[in-house]
């Protein structure tokens, strides 16, 4: 007796009719989930390289690589101002200058920012609001997220209030502002030359106290802020200092347009 079940066909060969060979429909659905299973371990498998996917120090979150440039930033800059030291003290030893014009670039230095600045100070610390802020006064509506973080803006709105007020310097956390210098924010974080923050954000000015509270006051980009302070609980503190010691900026300076001091 022939095999009739390995050979599809219709014909005889035997006593009886030969039977098709059918796959039935489970069969075909079973074969292609392990196959799919198969596929999908390899890719895994390759991806990995035997590694947890989820701790591979590779994969850092955009958020880690912003913080690890920063602290790389950080140490550049320090490194910067040695160095500016070490070529400042060795041209003082032999520069040929006379003392006229070393008073003259002593008092450019410190328009620019680069020399640090000694003076009665005024800080102001702005903060988040808290994540489960509601409106605290009548007639305002329930706040979005957006109500209740510091934006650029309202920064801005402090350091052009403290300069319209005789600032004399100005220091945002640890970074003494100079011309040049931008403030931004992405998302809820400051990047100030190259440096990343996070709130609450610390600005101190040196001046005379009274008058920088005054330009704070009148500024009316403040005043709006002020609307955020009381009905969604924006921080907002400002506190006299007394004696304050700026330090000198120490990064490096990118010009696009200059024109000689006179």
């Amino acid at each position: 007796m022939s095999n009739s079940a390995d050979s599809p066909g219709t014909g005889s060969t035997g006593s009886g009719p030969v039977r098709a060979f059918r796959l039935r429909p489970v069969r075909i659905l079973t074969v292609a989930v392990f196959a799919l299973a198969g596929l999908l371990f390899i890719t895994s498998f390759n991806t990995a390289k035997g590694t947890d996917i989820r701790q591979d120090a590779s994969l850092l979150k955009l958020s880690d690589l912003i913080q690890e440039r920063s602290r790389k930033n950080q140490g550049l800059d320090q490194s910067n101002a040695a160095l500016r030291d070490r070529v400042e003290s060795l041209a003082e030893s032999d520069d040929g200058s006379t003392r006229a014009q070393d008073r003259k670039l002593s008092g450019l230095e410190k328009s620019a920012g680069t020399e640090k600045v000694t003076g009665r100070a005024i800080s102001v610390t702005l903060n988040d609001a808290p994540p489960n802020a509601t409106a605290k006064l009548p007639g305002y509506p329930e706040p979005q997220p957006d109500y209740l973080v510091i934006h650029q803006q309202d920064l801005q709105a402090v350091v052009n209030a403290l300069w319209q007020g005789g600032a004399r310097g100005i220091k945002v956390m640890d970074q003494r502002l100079i011309s040049t210098s931008a403030v931004r924010c992405v998302g809820n974080t400051l990047i100030l030359q190259g440096r990343v923050y996070s709130p609450p954000y610390k600005i101190t000015a040196v001046g005379d106290p009274g008058r920088l509270q005054q330009a704070l006051a009148a500024s009316k980009a403040i005043q709006t802020y002020m609307v955020y302070v009381n009905v969604y609980g924006l921080g907002w503190k400002v506190t006299e200092d007394g004696t304050v010691t700026l330090p000198g900026y120490s990064g490096t300076v990118d010009l696009h347009y200059a024109t000689p001091a006179r």
